[in-house]
C-alpha cells in the first residue's frame, strides 16, 4: 500500500507545531512502516497565501489536514468560544485535562456537526502575553488608546476594548510588518511567536499577562478521513496521539528558551503583581461572563467539572 496525506502549516523551523507536524510526519512513516507519507507544507505563508488559508483549504479538500488557532473557528461553532475566557484556565496541566476530558469530546462532535472538519487532536498555542515598544501594561490605565493586534474574534476584541486598548485583527502573515512599521502600538503572542518572528526587534517590552492559554486544534477534512480505510484511519489517528503529547512538551520548553532568548536579547519581561494583574481580570470580567453566558449551563458545567477534577 502507498498513500499520501496533505498536511499544512504556516510557521517556521523552529515553531513548536512545525516541530510537532514534523514528529506526526515520522511517526505515521514507523507506524505504517512506510506505506503512508505525508507531505507536510510547512509554512503556506511562503507562497504568498495567507494563514487562514489553511482553513478553506483544508475544508475544501486541497490539504487533507492542517494546524489552527480555534478562535478562528468559533464564529462557525459558538462553543469553541470557551477556548476564548480570558485569565479563566489557571494552568497548562488543567487545561491539557479539560481538552482531553469529556468537554474536548463534545467539542470535537460539535465542530464535526457544524463544519466540513474533523478535530484530531488539541495542540498549545501558547500563553498570550502583550508586547510594545517600551510600554508595559501593569494596569486598564495603560492600555487606553492603545492599538493593539488581536486574533480575528469578536470574543478577543471586546476583551480587548475592556481594557481600553483599540483592538485591530491582523492576519499572522501581516502582523511582522504591522509590528516593524508601526501599524500597531502592541500585539499578543506567545513568547514563541514574540521570538521566533522577530516582533521582538521592534517590541521591547513584553508584559507577561498570562491572559490566554491559545488552543489549535488539529483539523482534518472529515470527508476525506471518512473515505480511508480503517488501517490509514488508526495509523493517523495513532501517529497525531503521539504528535500531540510531544507538541505539548515543546510548546512548554520553549517559553523558557525563549524567555531566556529575548532577555539575552535585551528585552524586558514584565512580571505582573498579584494586584495588578487582579485589575486586569476586573476589567475584563464583564465581558469574560459575557463569553460565557452565550452557552449552556451543561456546557459550563462540563467546563467546570473537567477543571475541578484537576484541581
Amino acid at each position: 500500500m502507498s498513500f499520501k496525506i496533505k498536511f499544512g502549516g504556516y510557521q517556521g523551523d523552529n515553531s513548536v507545531h512545525t516541530r510537532g507536524a514534523r514528529v506526526f510526519c515520522d511517526a505515521l512513516a514507523r507506524i505504517s512502516g512506510g506505506d503512508i507519507e505525508v507531505d507536510f507544507i510547512q509554512n503556506i505563508v511562503e507562497s504568498g497565501r495567507k494563514a487562514s488559508d489553511l482553513l478553506s483549504a483544508t475544508e475544501g479538500g486541497e490539504l487533507d489536514g492542517c494546524y489552527f488557532s480555534s478562535s478562528y473557528l468559533a464564529s462557525r461553532v459558538p462553543e469553541l468560544a470557551l477556548f476564548d475566557q480570558h485569565f479563566a484556565v489557571p494552568d497548562r496541566r488543567r487545561a491539557y485535562g479539560v481538552l482531553d476530558g469529556s468537554l474536548g469530546t463534545r467539542l470535537a462532535a460539535e465542530v464535526e456537526a457544524a463544519t466540513g472538519f474533523k478535530i484530531m487532536g488539541y495542540w498549545d498555542n501558547g500563553l498570550r502575553h502583550i508586547s510594545s515598544a517600551a510600554t508595559a501594561f501593569r494596569s486598564p490605565e495603560d492600555c487606553v488608546g492603545v492599538k493593539i493586534r488581536t486574533l480575528a474574534s469578536d470574543d478577543h476584541q471586546r476583551v480587548f476594548k475592556a481594557l481600553g486598548f483599540v483592538p485591530v485583527a491582523i492576519d499572522v502573515r501581516d502582523l511582522p510588518d504591522a509590528v516593524a512599521t508601526g501599524k500597531v502600538d502592541a500585539q499578543e503572542n506567545p513568547l514563541t511567536n514574540i521570538y521566533n518572528f522577530s516582533l521582538h526587534q521592534t517590541h521591547r517590552v513584553v508584559t507577561l499577562t498570562g491572559h490566554l492559554l491559545g488552543v489549535a486544534p488539529v483539523l482534518f477534512n472529515r470527508q476525506a478521513f471518512d473515505g480511508w480505510s480503517g488501517e490509514v484511519q488508526t495509523a493517523v489517528t495513532s501517529a497525531l496521539k503521539e504528535a500531540t503529547k510531544s507538541q505539548r512538551v515543546f510548546a512548554e520548553d520553549d517559553d523558557d528558551v525563549c524567555a531566556k532568548a529575548l532577555i539575552a536579547d535585551g528585552v524586558e519581561l514584565v512580571e505582573l503583581s498579584s494586584s495588578e494583574r487582579a485589575s486586569l481580570v476586573d476589567a475584563t470580567r464583564q465581558e469574560v461572563d459575557t463569553t460565557r453566558n452565550r452557552f449552556g449551563k451543561e456546557l459550563i458545567e462540563l467546563f467546570e467539572s473537567d477543571l475541578e477534577k484537576l484541581s
